[in-house]
């Protein structure tokens, strides 16, 4: 069946899937979805909220035998990020796949479910003196695990300690027809010796079925290394696999954290300070840039938006060195740090408001730019030359990975497809990508969301091979796959 919320859709199947799905999931957690359920602007049919691994494999077997469409959803606050979907019949909220997993015997790992609010994670460890070393930005209150794997999201620690995928070591997830697999790798993640595992079938519900092809060695249509499956299913947006628990990598919190800030001016000066730091090798876990837009800006931004809450002024521009660890060794490596920098250098035990936030709000348009340090100047120096005024830019600068925002009333469709292809073409010659994050509709519809990222082809045969159905967040993963 095609288009299943399209008007040919029957009422005898839509009321046969509608009261499944409530026998399923219980009559309060299946409903027909509403205004407020769609993704990325294509309106869902169902919303459905299985309270365990073995109703949410019943939502994908459903699914499969009505020839459905499943696109997982945490809390939304990323739901409109992305490629849209080439259509939704089944919304799967996993809001009730959360909570924490039974002890385990390394003590340095958590095993936590796809629906937790990742704030309580960090809130659970805290209370026991240990953290997650990764910290996805602020997209408001409740972002869930399973959303932040799925968006493939990062923030400052990942200069020290890299992306979620490399703090992961095992995650669970469901294939489009409802078999579980189990993805294990050997520490130091993607990249760096992580090897396939035999999965693990403890403490599964007994009418959940795991893929067999462990056995004899047949992936099912996944690259044989689990670093790379690891990889890909964090930032698949859902496309690849239900993920519905996650073994995560902890660590102790440091006893001491010192925010080193500068002012900064420009992009040129701003690289030239981080070539700088890293060279005097202070141990540092994170650099943030925060470089705010041109006085033209300010008449579209009110105080509160994202891009300039938190500072002085509107033309002010930051550089921030976190430092880490036990206080002796940090007080060291901070007065080393303030040599380096110079200037006009302040400390703090607090971090900025803007630091683990997204510079942008709802509506904007929002491109991510990735590119080795030393090139991302060049890039920001692209906007002022094209738009005539600076944007607000904040993000890793020395991990390689900014946001830049255009609140949506400052430019005109054509001129973000412009500002776009004029990035990409630069960034090409630099091995670096742009990505339109999010955008409203009639830009969305435009503009090239994913441009020539690498490795899209192999991503859509990988598509292919593991839901040539079609049946998983189709059209969500990057290249619209």
């Amino acid at each position: 069946m095609s288009g299943a919320t399209s008007s040919s859709m029957g009422r005898s199947l839509s009321a046969k899937v509608t009261d499944r799905l409530q026998d399923i999931c219980g009559r309060s957690f299946a409903r027909l979805a509403g205004a407020a359920d769609e993704v990325a602007g294509q309106l869902g049919h169902w919303v459905a909220a299985p309270g365990d691994v073995s109703a949410a494999t019943e939502v994908l077997r459903l699914a499969a035998e009505c020839e459905l469409s499943v696109v997982p959803r945490g809390a939304g606050t990323k739901i409109d990020w992305g490629s849209t979907p080439a259509r939704v019949d089944i919304v799967l909220d996993t809001g009730r796949l959360a909570g924490f997993g039974h002890h385990r015997e390394n003590p340095s790992e958590i095993e936590v479910g796809a629906g937790t609010p990742f704030r309580s994670i960090q809130d659970r460890l805290a209370r026991s003196g240990q953290r997650l070393s990764f910290d996805p930005p602020s997209t408001g209150a409740g972002a869930t695990l399973g959303g932040v794997l799925a968006a493939g999201e990062a923030g400052p620690l990942r200069l020290r300690y890299g992306g979620p995928a490399d703090q992961v070591t095992e995650l669970r997830h469901l294939n489009p027809d409802g078999v579980l697999r189990v993805v294990r790798t050997d520490v130091g993640g993607p990249g760096r010796g992580a090897r396939r595992s035999r999965p693990t079938t403890t403490n599964l519900p007994p009418d959940v079925r795991v893929d067999s092809a462990w056995a004899n060695a047949d992936t099912g249509g996944w690259p044989t290394d689990a670093g790379e499956q690891m990889g890909l299913l964090c930032g698949s947006n859902g496309g690849l696999g239900l993920v519905v628990q996650a073994t995560l990598r902890t660590q102790p919190l440091p006893e001491t954290r010192i925010y080193v800030a500068r002012p900064v001016a420009n992009p040129l000066e701003v690289s030239d300070l981080v070539g700088e730091v890293r060279a005097a090798d202070v141990g540092e876990s994170a650099i943030e840039l925060d470089l705010a837009g041109g006085a033209e800006l300010s008449q579209f931004v009110n105080a509160e938006h994202p891009s300039v809450a938190g500072r002085s002024a509107l033309g002010a521009g930051s550089l921030v060195v976190l430092v880490e660890g036990e206080r002796a060794d940090v007080d060291d490596r901070v007065r080393r740090l303030r040599r380096v920098l110079g200037g006009r250098v302040t400390t703090s035990s607090g971090a900025p408001r803007w630091w683990g936030r997204y510079p942008f709000g709802t509506g904007d348009v929002v491109l991510r730019i990735e590119a080795e340090p030393r090139h991302l100047s060049s890039a920001m120096y692209a906007f002022v030359d094209h738009l005539r005024t600076p944007v607000p830019i904040r993000g890793s600068v020395a991990a390689g990975v900014v946001h830049a925002v255009l609140p949506s009333p400052f430019v005109a469709a054509e001129r973000v497809v412009s500002v776009v292809e004029v990035l990409r073409r630069l960034l090409l010659l630099r091995e670096g990508t742009c990505v339109v994050v999010a955008a409203p509709a009639g830009i969305r519809e435009l503009v090239d969301l994913w441009g020539g990222l690498p490795g899209l082809s192999r991503l859509g045969e990988i598509k292919e091979r593991i839901d040539p159905a079609r049946r998983l967040a189709p059209g969500r993963l990057p290249g619209g796959h």
